[in-house]
C-alpha cells in the first residue's frame, strides 16, 4: 500500500485523489487542516497501518516517516521566501519564517524522493532552503474527459471566470479595479474557492459565485469564455490547466510557474504583475474577436492532451513509485 496522508482543502489534496483513483493500493488519508496546529499529533494518524511507501507532502511530512519505509514528498507550492511575505498576514509571516521553514527542511532532509510539479518550484526550493539532491519534475494533470470544451453559442455577453481562493496571492484585490476598466457587456464571475469567506466590493459587472463543488466546476468553465488569473505565485496551478482543458484561454501573470503553463500569445497572454491596466486590455481583446479566443482555447486544449493529461501525471508516479519498490 502507498499511504499518503493530506490535508483537506488545497488544491494538492486534489492531486493525490486523482491518483488514488487510478493507481491500485494507492489510499489518501485526510486529515483536518487545524491538526496542523498542533503537529506533534500528526504522528499519531495511521499508526496502524504497514505501507510500503508514504507520498505526502514537504510541510509536515517528518511526522509521517516510518522507519524503513520509504518517504516520497511532493512540493506542490513554496511560500517560504522573503518576496511573498507582502502577500501574507502577519500570523503567517510568522509561521512561514518560524516553524513551518523548520518543518519544510526537516522532512526535506529525511525523505527519500523528492518530486515538485514544476521546474520553477523545484528551483525555489534548492535556493531557498539549499536542497541539494535531486528533484523530480512531474507535472499535474487534468482528466480531459471531465474537463472538456463546450459548444459555444453566438451569445454577445462575455464572462471572464476567476477560480480560486480570494486571496492575495490570487491576485483577488485587483479584481475590482480590473472590472472598472474592461468594457461594457464583459462580467468577471469570481469564485471563493475551498477557503474563502469573504467577497470583494460590489461591481455590477464583478458577481460573486460562492462555493462551487469541485464536480461542478466543469460546468463553470463551460459557461465561462475566458479565465482571469492576476497571480503571483502558483506551484503549477490546476484552475488554468482546468480552463485550458476546457477551451478557454487564459490570462495571467508572467511569473512563477505560468510561463511553464501557458504559451503567451497562443494559448493566452503573460502580463506584468499587478498590471490592471494591461489585464483589462487583453480582456477586452478577448472579448472583442471570438477567433482569437477559439484559436487560444484549441491551442490549451492541445497543449493539455500533450503534456498536462492526467494520464501522463499517473504514469509518471507510477514509474516513480515502482523503481523505488525494485
Amino acid at each position: 500500500m502507498i499511504l499518503s496522508p493530506m490535508a483537506t482543502g488545497n488544491g494538492a489534496y486534489v492531486v493525490h485523489r486523482a491518483l488514488e483513483q487510478e493507481i491500485k493500493d494507492y489510499c489518501v488519508f485526510p486529515y483536518n487542516p487545524y491538526w496542523t496546529l498542533f503537529p506533534p499529533a500528526l504522528h499519531l494518524f495511521c499508526r496502524d497501518k504497514r505501507p510500503s511507501i508514504v507520498h505526502t507532502t514537504p510541510d509536515y511530512g517528518l511526522f509521517f516517516r516510518r522507519k524503513g519505509i520509504p518517504l516520497v514528498l511532493t512540493v506542490h507550492n513554496f511560500v517560504l521566501d522573503r518576496f511573498m511575505q507582502q502577500y501574507s498576514t502577519w500570523p503567517q509571516r510568522i509561521h512561514y519564517k518560524t516553524d513551518l521553514r523548520w518543518f519544510t527542511g526537516a522532512s526535506l532532509a529525511l525523505a527519500d524522493v523528492v518530486t515538485s510539479v514544476s521546474h520553477y518550484t523545484a528551483s525555489l526550493v534548492r535556493k531557498e532552503l539549499g536542497y541539494r539532491r535531486d528533484i523530480r519534475v512531474i507535472y499535474n494533470g487534468i482528466d480531459t474527459k471531465r474537463f472538456a470544451p463546450a459548444t459555444k453559442s453566438g451569445k454577445k455577453h462575455i464572462t471572464v471566470l476567476f477560480s480560486g481562493n480570494v486571496s492575495l496571492r490570487k491576485g483577488a484585490n485587483l479584481l475590482p479595479l480590473i472590472a472598472k476598466k474592461i468594457n461594457p457587456g464583459i462580467s468577471i464571475v469570481y469564485t471563493k474557492g475551498l477557503r474563502t469567506r469573504h467577497s470583494l466590493v460590489h461591481r455590477s459587472n464583478l458577481r460573486d459565485a460562492g462555493h462551487i463543488p469541485y464536480r461542478d466546476m466543469p460546468r463553470l468553465y463551460q459557461d465561462a469564455d475566458m479565465l482571469l488569473l492576476p497571480t503571483v505565485r502558483e506551484g503549477f496551478c490546476l484552475a488554468a490547466l482546468e480552463a485550458m482543458a476546457s477551451g478557454l484561454p487564459v490570462i495571467t501573470t508572467n511569473c512563477s510557474s505560468m510561463p511553464e503553463m501557458i504559451e503567451h500569445n497562443k494559448g493566452g497572454f503573460l502580463c506584468n504583475p499587478e498590471d490592471t491596466d494591461e489585464f483589462a486590455d487583453k480582456i477586452n481583446l478577448l472579448a472583442d474577436s471570438p477567433h482569437l479566443r477559439r484559436d487560444m482555447g484549441s491551442c490549451n486544449r492541445e497543449r493539455i492532451e500533450r503534456h498536462f493529461s492526467q494520464e501522463l501525471m499517473i504514469g509518471r508516479y507510477q514509474e516513480l513509485f515502482e523503481e523505488i519498490l525494485k
